[in-house]
């Protein structure tokens, strides 16, 4: 579902006080990790804004929170294996709970790894053995389900099914890593195939789908176990791929996109890249690589010509200049962290050991931090990317959600 939803302004006294807009699917509105909020705080104070509540026992995970009118929901496993999507009101409380599948039994990082994504009244959520569930928004019913892995002939993946699946138009897509089958498109009201990636078998690798449009075509961009790729929406043809690899054949960031701008990035050193896309999407030219900006999973902004993220082996933060490749700024202080935006500001949430959550002014010029502080000190693994929506900061760690008071008073 790649739109956004705008804000409401509200006049108040002759001034303008801005509201939270939705954050329906992983990393924001058009899951790029720039949130529509306004009015947010511009430094935080010592010891962090304050906490509204914490929610507990949302279940083992890493999942992110959906944030959509009056309800939250964050998926998370069970001590019966099963993933289950949570449903809270705005102040914490549990409204309806639903499984949606087994999620990985993977000791090293056992738990929910994709976060729902919300079209209308339905939900959509992929389990880590790649069972795709749509359910009502409502009560959590579900409406119907396909075990992706065994139709499409997934591949096995070392760290399971982590993708949150993509919803444009009347489609529904996901990336089984399949013969002939690495990207699907379901009917999203059925379930029903529509297409798949005939010729073209990559497992999957991770990454969240994105969806742009070139001269009318609308072409879906993610990242498979060697490669990025774009695949034209309307039939399942891949227009182009562009060969990149890392260890583990990990390629778990979003690619994202400026104008016919493309950049992606890994882990494990290898860095990344921009390609040029042609005007009608059909393929691309690579302009420069750089190994210093090696995101692993954390997310990268783009933001007036401006590539903001944090290194995995090369632990810092950066800005780089998207046309050029050239690093305007690196900080030692911040690394291996998530990387979000709302109003002029970053937002970076530091794992996988440190749980610290910083401010830091979005600006090209020079690296300047305005808050931080410590989410949760517990074991290792803070990895779910936060949510922002409504004035709030969510933050997901482990078993518990976190909702922080972000609102400029």
């Amino acid at each position: 579902m790649k739109k956004t939803t705008g804000f409401l302004l509200i006049l108040l006294v002759g001034s303008v006080v801005a509201m939270g807009a939705d954050s329906p699917q992983f990393r924001g509105p058009d899951r790029d990790g720039k949130f529509a909020d306004t009015g947010l705080l511009k430094a935080w104070p010592e010891g962090g804004p304050a906490l509204l509540w914490k929610s507990d026992g949302i279940g083992a995970g890493y999942a992110s929170a959906s944030v959509v009118g009056d309800t939250i929901y964050v998926p998370g496993m069970l001590d019966d294996n099963q993933g289950y999507v949570f449903a809270l009101d705005l102040s914490g409380k549990l409204k309806w709970k639903s499984p949606y599948g087994t999620e990985t039994l993977d000791k090293q990082a056992a738990g929910s790894r994709t976060t729902p994504t919300i079209d209308g009244d339905r939900l959509y959520v992929i389990s880590g053995l790649g069972v795709l569930t749509c359910m009502s928004t409502a009560d959590g019913k579900p409406i119907w389900q396909v075990d992706t892995k065994t139709k499409f002939g997934g591949q096995d993946v070392s760290w399971s099914i982590a993708e949150s699946v993509l919803v444009d138009g009347d489609l529904v897509f996901c990336t089984p890593g399949g013969q002939d089958a690495s990207v699907v498109a379901l009917n999203k009201m059925t379930g029903d195939t529509v297409w798949t990636t005939k010729g073209f078998s990559e497992p999957h690798a991770y990454c969240a789908p994105d969806v742009f449009q070139f001269d009318g075509r609308r072409v879906l961009v993610t990242m498979t176990a060697k490669s990025v790729i774009g695949v034209d929406t309307k039939d399942g043809k891949v227009l182009w791929t562009h060969k990149h690899e890392t260890d583990y054949d990990i390629h778990a960031v979003t690619p994202v996109l400026q104008g016919n701008m493309l950049y992606y990035t890994a882990g494990y050193g290898s860095g990344g890249g921009m390609l040029e896309v042609s005007k009608d999407g059909a393929s691309v030219t690579p302009k420069w690589s750089d190994k210093n900006l090696d995101c692993q999973h954390h997310g990268v902004v783009l933001l007036d010509g401006y590539i903001y993220g944090a290194g995995h082996n090369n632990g810092k933060l950066f800005c780089i200049e998207l046309a050029t490749g050239t690093v305007k700024w690196s900080a030692d202080e911040i690394s291996q962290a998530v990387v979000e935006y709302a109003d002029g500001m970053l937002y970076t949430y530091e794992g996988p050991k440190k749980g610290i959550m910083s401010l830091v002014k979005a600006s090209p010029e020079k690296f300047e931090k305005t808050g931080t502080f410590v989410v949760a000190k517990g074991r290792d693994k803070h990895w779910a990317h936060p949510t922002i929506a409504g004035g709030r900061l969510y933050v997901r760690y482990d078993g518990s959600l976190y909702a922080y008071d972000i609102k400029a008073k």
